[in-house]
Order: structure tokens, then C-alpha cells, then sequence
């Protein structure tokens, strides 16, 4: 499935959030949505879960309008907030469980652990209450949900929050292998090097407007060097800074 955006422009609070940014993912692909806080990175995924319907231009799954069918476009979305709202009472495996029924799905004890091996939690920590859990163990969880919710689309809200180094590049692996296997994948973070690391197209945002858009080419990740200055420099200036990295 693809997303795009096509001038998108959103409002919240009375306020121009979103300022006609246009930008496609087709399915395989992993788009990073880069910038500071309040650039409208969130936003924009609000807007493809229906939840902030545009003052003008589309938000589209398959060429379709999202608002023309929220409950359609959301059967198709799995979506990992940045702090996800998991019950503390509950273990890994519990929490798991409730939610996918809520989702309509669901998963056998095998299937589940086998999306927290793929988050690397340890198996001994699957049966303790989320209550003795750091932050990076609940957003494992989080991301197991997602990926056994086995949609074709995935929007990830600054996914690596809270987790460490090592776990922050087996969750980017993760994330290449899905997108290797057809899924569509949209991330915002305000990480310039994970962004680099994982993603096939880069779109940098900043007050609303997509202010340059980098690709990787010939199987190479995106240069870091070259998306941090235009990073830097979209934080000094609101002025487009390119639409292609520079060969």
C-alpha cells in the first residue's frame, strides 16, 4: 500500500501546523519524517490515522482520502505512538494479548513470543508485571504489538525513545527486514543518524513546511554528514534547502 501526502495542510488550535507538504512512501519503502519538536511531525501521522482531517489537500492510502473512510484506513495502519499506553497490572504477554483483541486479531503464545524475541526482550522478563519495567522495556512490547497487528502500513512515532544503543540498531534492522518483506513504513524521529541508517527516503521538516527530501541510492544508506548540515541548517533558516541529496 502507498501513503502520500499532496499539499497537506492542517490546523490545530487555530494555528497553521502543517503547510502544504507533499511526499509519497510506496510500499517497501521506510520514510523518515526528520525534525525538531513542533516541526508537525506527529501531525502528519495523526493525519493518515484520521484524527486530524485536513484544512485542505489529502491524506491518501492507495489513492484514497483517509476521511472518506477512517475505519478503512485505520484496518490497514499499525501505529507505535512514542509513549505507548500499556497497562501496568499486566505482563508483556497479557497486554499483548488484550490489545489484539481490541484490534479484532490474535496471536498464539508461540507467534508472541516470537515478536519479543524480534524486540529482543528477555524471556524472563514476559511474565513480570509492566510495572517493573524501564521505559525501553515497554516500548519493546509496544513494538511486538505492532508488528504482530500484521498490517501493511506501520507509523512509527519516534520509535527508539527510551531504548538503548544496541537496541536502537536491532530495532532499525527489524524495521529494513519489514519493509524488505512489502510493508510501508513512516517514522518521524529527530534522529539525523538512525533516520540515515534505516530509511530509504528522508523528508526534513521544519515549522510545518518539508523543507528538503534525500534518497538513498545504489543500495547505500543516506549520507549523515549531508542531511545533519541541511538539519543545522533548516533550524537557522525556513527556506527550502534541496529536494534531492546532492550526488
Amino acid at each position: 500500500m502507498k501513503l502520500q501526502a499532496n499539499s497537506l495542510y492542517i490546523e490545530r488550535s487555530g494555528k497553521q501546523v502543517l503547510q502544504g507538504i507533499s511526499f509519497s512512501v510506496d510500499q517497501g519503502q521506510v520514510y523518515a519524517l526528520l525534525g525538531g519538536n513542533g516541526a508537525g511531525k506527529s501531525t502528519t501521522l495523526l493525519s493518515f490515522l484520521g484524527f486530524l482531517l485536513p484544512a485542505s489537500g489529502q491524506a491518501l492510502i492507495d489513492a484514497k482520502e483517509v476521511g472518506a473512510d477512517i475505519g478503512a484506513a485505520r484496518k490497514n495502519i499499525a501505529y507505535l505512538p512514542e509513549s505507548a499506553s500499556l497497562y501496568e497490572h499486566l505482563n508483556a504477554h497479557e497486554n499483548i494479548e488484550y490489545f489484539l483483541q481490541l484490534a479484532g486479531s490474535a496471536a498464539t503464545q508461540a507467534h508472541i513470543d516470537g515478536a519479543l524475541d524480534q524486540v529482543a526482550l528477555a524471556p524472563d522478563a514476559r511474565l513480570r508485571k509492566l510495572r517493573d519495567y524501564s521505559k525501553g522495556m515497554r516500548q519493546k512490547v509496544a513494538i511486538a504489538l505492532a508488528i504482530l497487528r500484521d498490517t501493511d502500513i506501520l507509523l512509527l512515532d519516534e520509535p527508539t525513545s527510551g531504548l538503548d544503543p544496541n537496541a536502537i540498531d536491532e530495532f532499525h534492522q527489524l524495521v529494513r527486514q519489514l519493509a524488505d518483506k512489502g510493508k510501508t513504513i513512516l517514522m518521524v524521529t529527530h534522529d539525523v543518524y538512525g533516520a540515515c541508517q534505516v530509511a530509504d527516503k528522508i523528508g526534513l521538516l521544519h515549522s510545518g513546511c518539508l523543507v528538503g527530501e534525500f534518497s538513498a541510492e545504489d543500495g547505500n544508506s543516506i549520507d549523515t554528514e549531508v542531511v545533519h548540515k541541511a538539519f543545522s541548517a533548516s533550524a537557522k533558516s525556513p527556506s527550502k534547502i534541496s529536494q534531492t541529496e546532492p550526488a
